[in-house]
């Protein structure tokens, strides 16, 4: 099984945050590991736009950004499905970005569909991809960003970037 990355917009607190991890395509077997816990009681919240999976694949389409599964199909309620159906717009400008900033080849592998980590912060809550791993978006990540320890690192901006190994 390939390599995959994962990165995932996280709207905490009206600050988009990217979450990055690496292991094998297809849908996980065990309990992933969802580093985003909810913000605290003091924390404001934000209302977010939702896409359909038409609008966000175009959004994706024009900024050169791909996006494959291993079931060949965008079906939310099939876990070999890549699916951005109710993906949050800030999500997809999240990778819209990462695509510019870095000038790597973009490929999503996991969108909204079911088979990932449950939350608010989750995957199917449209807050997080994945993306296929590949040395030139790993180098730019460990190269540009502040390490912050379990193999983690942060932007600038406050975006987190997350490199797991389970899946």
């Amino acid at each position: 099984m390939r390599a995959i990355a994962r990165a995932a917009a996280v709207l905490a607190a009206a600050a988009t945050a990217l979450l990055l991890a690496t292991g094998s395509a297809g849908a996980s077997t065990g309990t992933e590991h969802d580093p985003v816990s909810a913000p605290d009681a003091t924390t404001a919240s934000v209302l977010v736009t939702k896409l359909t999976h038409s609008d966000a694949a175009s959004r994706l389409r024009s900024s050169g950004i791909t996006w494959s599964s291993s079931g060949n199909c965008s079906d939310r309620s099939k876990p070999n499905c890549t699916s951005f159906d109710q993906v949050n717009l800030a999500t997809i400008q999240g990778a819209q970005t990462l695509k510019s900033a870095t000038g790597c080849a973009l490929n999503v592998t996991g969108g909204t569909e079911v088979g990932h980590a449950s939350g608010t912060y989750s995957h199917y809550n449209g807050y997080k991809l994945d993306f296929a791993l590949s040395s030139c978006l790993t180098n730019y990540i460990k190269g540009t960003f502040t390490s912050i320890g379990g193999n983690k690192w942060r932007a600038g901006s406050g975006n987190v970037y997350y490199l797991e190994s389970n899946h």
